[in-house]
């Protein structure tokens, strides 16, 4: 059985017990539900979670080791000169047998051992599925007893019900933390491999950017240059342009929409404006290059300037029109939100409309504003495609906008692409700026929060 078809069994089960724990709950108060701690719904879910939860933990357990140990069998029935290969041509092995058995094709020539081991791999395979499938039937049927057995009047249903559904909500809050810690952790320890070949203070401050290092122990290459500045400073340059282009466009044209605009016009402009945010990055990229790059070039050799044809000017304009969306609809939604009752006030104190919106309702949903704009921010920050497309790949630490420059975006995804070995400081340094950038856009939380706190302190 699949585990699609797994999970579909033990879903339906669990319906169907629900249904018997239910009607049990109806006879055993002999149809009088005052006689019940709980409502006879709390009694059918509370036989359906011991039906589905315990086989449903099994299978979770079953699918992260069965992998492991399939493969472990197979390795252990192949031939002695093919157990005797690295750990790095045993995985190949390994996975030229699993796309043999799902059917696919590989490149090597497929030998008896070979074949041998495909159909040793789809017995055990076969196997493991079946024992799955006995195991859970074996449980939800247990289980689902137990808990039927357990239903009587007094049996406080819904504590228990309650309990367990507490226990899920604090589970998946864990596993969003503990994601969010894996993450910093595995960058954390490579930028900290990083830090032990190159220094942090010539990371920081040296204003050379060229990660020319041999990407494999026989391949020779240059020492490098790994200073982030330029790097950086590209990003802010960029992020920056696309912020003044962005908020002030954003935030008039939420305020527009949602104290100006008739609601007929709302319906229909609103939706448009938001139609930028389901455009694909790449088209914004296309866009960049093929138009607006070439006509602040052409604008430029009018008045005299020289613009690179690939600059932070284009980039971050476009970037600008990209992310209009995040702080207008979201600016809107907050501006919305404030209670009439304060513009009403305003009003009857003789403020006009333009003085009720600068001195009432901005001021009421500043935090949100500032929400939407470090959202904003953090979405500019991140952006690859458009500046790969529009601002190059050169690191350049300049202040003019017209010439070429790129983002720790960009050099992440340029040092992770193609053949790479993970020792040497050309592939580390990856892990080394996103660590940096994680650090800097935390620290823009931090100074985002500080104003929503004092300004919501200051309206409270």
């Amino acid at each position: 059985m699949t585990p699609l078809n797994i999970f579909i069994l033990v879903v339906l089960l669990s319906a169907i017990v629900y249904q018997i724990g239910r009607k049990k709950a109806f006879t055993v108060s002999g149809n009088n539900i005052r006689s019940l701690h709980s409502l006879p719904t709390h009694y059918g879910f509370f036989t359906a979670l011991w039906c589905g939860l315990p086989a449903l933990l099994v299978v979770l357990v079953w699918f992260l080791c069965e992998a492991a140990i399939v493969s472990n069998l197979v390795l252990a029935d192949l031939p002695q000169q093919l157990r005797e290969l690295s750990t790095l041509q045993q995985s190949i092995l390994l996975y030229d047998i699993e796309s043999l058995a799902d059917g696919g094709v590989i490149s090597r020539d497929v030998t008896a051992e070979m074949e041998q081991a495909v159909a040793h791999y789809k017995s055990l395979h076969a196997t493991s599925r079946a024992a799955l499938a006995v195991v859970v039937l074996t449980m939800t049927v247990g289980f689902s007893g137990l808990a039927l057995r357990r239903i009587t009047p007094g049996l406080r249903a819904r504590n228990q019900v309650e309990r367990v559904v507490r226990i899920l909500l604090v589970a998946c809050s864990m596993l969003a933390i503990l994601t969010t810690v894996g993450i910093v952790l595995s960058v954390l320890f490579e930028a900290i491999r990083f830090f032990k070949v190159i220094p942090l203070t010539d990371f920081l401050f040296n204003p050379q950017w060229s990660p020319q290092m041999a990407i494999r122990e026989e391949q020779v290459g240059s020492s490098g240059a790994f200073g982030a500045l330029p790097v950086f400073w590209g990003t802010l340059m960029i992020s920056s342009i696309a912020m003044l282009v962005a908020v002030p466009l954003g935030l008039m044209s939420a305020l527009y929409l949602s104290e100006y605009a008739s609601k007929k016009l709302r319906l229909i402009a609103k939706p448009l404006l938001e139609i930028l945010a389901g455009i694909p990055t790449v088209v914004y990229g296309f866009f960049a290059a093929l138009t607006v790059a070439p006509f602040l070039r052409d604008m430029g050799a009018i008045i005299g300037l020289t613009v690179s044809s690939e600059s932070a000017l284009a980039a971050g304009l476009v970037m600008g029109i990209m992310i209009i969306p995040f702080v207008s609809s979201l600016s809107d939604d907050v501006i919305t939100a404030v209670p009439q009752a304060m513009r009403d006030g305003a009003y009857a104190l003789g403020s006009t409309r333009s003085e009720t919106v600068l001195r009432v309702v901005v001021p009421a949903a500043l935090p949100g504003i500032v929400g939407s704009v470090l959202l904003a921010m953090s979405r500019a920050i991140g952006e690859t495609m458009i500046v790969v497309m529009a601002a190059g790949l050169a690191a350049n630490l300049t202040v003019n906008p017209l010439e070429t420059v790129t983002t720790v975006t960009v050099q992440i995804v340029t040092l992770l692409v193609g053949d790479q070995e993970f020792d040497s400081p050309k592939t580390l340094a990856a892990f080394a700026l996103g660590l940096l950038l994680f650090i800097v856009t935390l620290i823009l939380n931090i100074i985002a929060l500080r104003v929503v706190r004092k300004y919501s302190e200051q309206y409270e």
